[in-house]
């Protein structure tokens, strides 16, 4: 697997398989928008937009944002999207992901990384939990629209 997979900075030449990835999560719509939101994000420095491509295809997008913190010695990095092409779930290609926001989360002097995880997708929670994730219970979001 890891011979065939290659992870890379996403681009904005990226923005129709991305948008593709993030339907298939859940988010329609984002064609209209995507190739601002992916420049922003690798223009932003406290932002990496990662992607994974197997055999020339783009399978896999994740999102990174590192937030300093005041009252902790080390900052956190969340992941705020990560999803793996359909029907390509269960190969490893997430767990080589999630390695690289590892070591990236070190390299920026984060002490934890966090992701939110609607209730409903439980094979995402699993996956988390094979890859050390431990629930820390209530989410509150306000929406200011």
């Amino acid at each position: 697997m890891s011979k065939e997979l290659q992870i890379r900075d996403a681009t904005v030449a990226d923005a129709a398989e991305i948008t593709a990835l993030l339907e298939s999560l859940g988010y329609p719509d984002t064609e209209p928008f995507i190739s601002q939101r992916i420049q922003t994000q690798l223009s932003h420095p406290d932002a990496r937009l990662l992607v994974a491509e197997q055999q020339g295809q783009l399978c896999a997008v994740l999102s990174l944002h590192f937030i300093p913190q005041l009252a902790l010695a080390g900052d956190f990095c969340r992941i705020s999207y990560f999803c793996i092409g359909d029907g390509l779930r269960g190969q490893g290609i997430g767990a080589l992901l999630e390695v690289r926001a590892t070591e990236l989360a070190r390299a920026r002097g984060c002490d934890r990384i966090e992701v939110h995880c609607h209730s409903r997708r439980t094979d995402a929670h699993r996956f988390y939990a094979r890859q050390g994730y431990t629930e820390s219970p209530k989410y509150l979001m306000k929406s200011v629209r």
